[in-house]
C-alpha cells in the first residue's frame, strides 16, 4: 500500500497524529483504489476506482451522503417503508458501503446483504473504513448476478444495484433475465433502485427504462436536468416496483437537495425513453465509458 505525501524519517507518532490524513492508494482487483481525505469533515473519505469517484464515507456521520446520486437512493430508501421500520436490503456493488452505513443509521435492526466482486476492495475499506460491528451487515466477494441468485424469494424490501467494472456498468446487470431475477427475490411491495450512467444521444438510459419497463409496471427516473437533457454524460437513479410510488414526495425531496434534480415519471417518462427496446441478455452491453472529462 502506497500513501500519497507520506513523509520519511523519524518523526514521532504525536507529530503524525496532529496532521490531516493522508491519501491511501492501493491497488484491488479491478485497478489503483484510492481513499481521499474529505478536508471538511474529519473521518470522510471519498473512494477513488482508477480516478472515477465511487463513494463518499463520513464515518462519524454515516447518515450524510455527499454525492447527488446517493442521496436520491437515500430519499427512495427512506420512503419505500415508513420511518425507522428495518429493512431487508441486497446491494449488488459495494464501493465503500455508503448506502448500506445509510440504512443502518437511519433504519436501525435492518439485515443487509452486499455483493462486490471486488474482494480486495473490500479488504481495503473493511480495515480503513470499518463497518460499525453491531450493523447487520453481510459482504459477499462475489458477481453481482450469482450473489443475486442465491437470495431467497420474497426476502428484499429493496435491490440496490450501483455496481461497476471500472466505470462501466457490466453487460449481464442490463437485461430482463437479469431485472425478473430482481424481482424474485423482491418481496411484493419491495422496489428496485438502479444507478445508471449515460451521456448523449442517452440510447443506454432510454434502453435500461425499457427493460425495466418490461419487467417492472411502476417505474421512475431522477436525474440531474442537464443528464435528461443529453447535455452532459452523468448518473441517473432508476426506481422500479410492482406498487405505486410515491413519485410526489420523491419529486420534492430530489428537488430540494443542495443539487436539485427533476423525476420524471408515468407518461413523461414514457416520452423520454422514445420508444426503445428491452434488451435481454443475448444483446445486453456495458453501460458506455464516460468521456475522459467526466472526473475533472
Amino acid at each position: 500500500m502506497a500513501r500519497r505525501g507520506a513523509s520519511s524519517g523519524g518523526a514521532n507518532a504525536r507529530k503524525r497524529s496532529d496532521r490531516r490524513p493522508e491519501t491511501l492508494a492501493e491497488a484491488v482487483d479491478g485497478g489503483l483504489a484510492e481513499l481521499i481525505p474529505d478536508r471538511e469533515r474529519p473521518r470522510a473519505w471519498t473512494l477513488n476506482l482508477d480516478g472515477a469517484p465511487q463513494s463518499h464515507v463520513d464515518l462519524d456521520d454515516p447518515a450524510h451522503l455527499s454525492f447527488p446520486y446517493q442521496r436520491r437512493i437515500g430519499h427512495i430508501a427512506d420512503l419505500v417503508a415508513p420511518a425507522g421500520q428495518p429493512l431487508h436490503v441486497v446491494h449488488l456493488g459495494g464501493g465503500a458501503f455508503t448506502l448500506a452505513r445509510y440504512i443502518a443509521a437511519t433504519r436501525p435492526r435492518s439485515t443487509q446483504q452486499i455483493v462486490e466482486l471486488d474482494a480486495a476492495l473490500v479488504q481495503l475499506v473493511r480495515r480503513e473504513l470499518p463497518l460499525d460491528p453491531q450493523a447487520r451487515i453481510r459482504v459477499r466477494s462475489t458477481d453481482a448476478r450469482a450473489g443475486l441468485g442465491k437470495i431467497p424469494d420474497d426476502w428484499a424490501d429493496l435491490v440496490i444495484a450501483d455496481a461497476f467494472s471500472g466505470s462501466r456498468t457490466p453487460a449481464h446487470l442490463n437485461s430482463t433475465e437479469f431485472l425478473t431475477d430482481v424481482r424474485r427475490v423482491l418481496k411484493p411491495t419491495g422496489q428496485y433502485v438502479a444507478n445508471l450512467t449515460d451521456g448523449p444521444p442517452l440510447a443506454h438510459l432510454r434502453g435500461q427504462i425499457a427493460t425495466a419497463a418490461a419487467v417492472f409496471p411502476e417505474l421512475a427516473l431522477a436525474a440531474d436536468p442537464a443528464v435528461l437533457r443529453g447535455r452532459r454524460f452523468g448518473n441517473a437513479v432508476l426506481l422500479a416496483s410492482g406498487l405505486p410510488l410515491k413519485v410526489a414526495e420523491l419529486t420534492r425531496r430530489v428537488a430540494t437537495d443542495p443539487h436539485p434534480g427533476r423525476v420524471e415519471h408515468g407518461r413523461d417518462l414514457a416520452d423520454f425513453t422514445g420508444g426503445a427496446a428491452a434488451v435481454r441478455d443475448a444483446d445486453a452491453r456495458p453501460s458506455p465509458a464516460p468521456p475522459s472529462s467526466a472526473f475533472q
